[in-house]
């Protein structure tokens, strides 16, 4: 009987610590963004968003910025890290010519900071290279997801390890 109590401590203490080192494990950031480019035909734009975790978000603006930047409340923050974000993403048609973004907006939403970009759609698009590094510099294994949507099927791209630009082809030019 004792022998059973023993084995029974020992196994539920191993649960509780797997418990804690899963809410350790949870407390920290995700480090992965997720940003979906958008031919708009309604626009005739391509509209940029990206949605990030806000709580990685917090951790980088204090480490770009300063300790006391807050990307919850104050606007310049929130205004500085998109410009951040929006400057590590970039487009090229084809010819290698770069696309003009715009950034049109940013918001806090729940547990995610979204800023918005866009241009306009060429004339001719064969495809596109792309390039997004946001809080890749920071952290090297930060994951940035591309969907590519609204020209032939959605295709999507995984930004992660050394990989600094990706293309994607379209079947009938845009």
């Amino acid at each position: 009987m004792k022998k059973t109590s023993i084995f029974s401590l020992k196994k539920w203490g191993v649960f509780a610590l797997l418990l804690a080192l899963a809410g350790v494990a949870h407390a920290h950031q995700i480090k992965a963004a997720i940003s979906t480019v958008l031919f708009n035909p309604r626009t005739e734009n391509i509209e940029i968003m990206h949605r990030f975790n806000l709580h990685d978000a917090e951790h980088a603006v204090k480490t770009m910025f300063d300790k006391q930047s807050d990307i919850l409340k104050d606007k310049q923050t929130q205004l500085r890290f998109a410009e951040y974000a929006a400057q590590r993403f970039s487009l090229r048609d084809s010819d290698n010519q770069s696309l003009v973004l715009k950034l049109v907006g940013f918001e806090v939403e729940g547990k995610h900071f979204w800023v918005y970009q866009e241009t306009e759609q060429p004339p001719i698009l064969k495809g596109l290279s792309i390039r997004h590094d946001a809080l890749r510099d920071l952290w090297p294994q930060q994951i940035n997801t591309i969907n590519v949507e609204g020209n032939g099927e959605l295709k999507t791209l995984e930004f992660r390890d050394n990989v600094e630009l990706l293309e994607v082809k379209f079947e009938r030019a845009h």
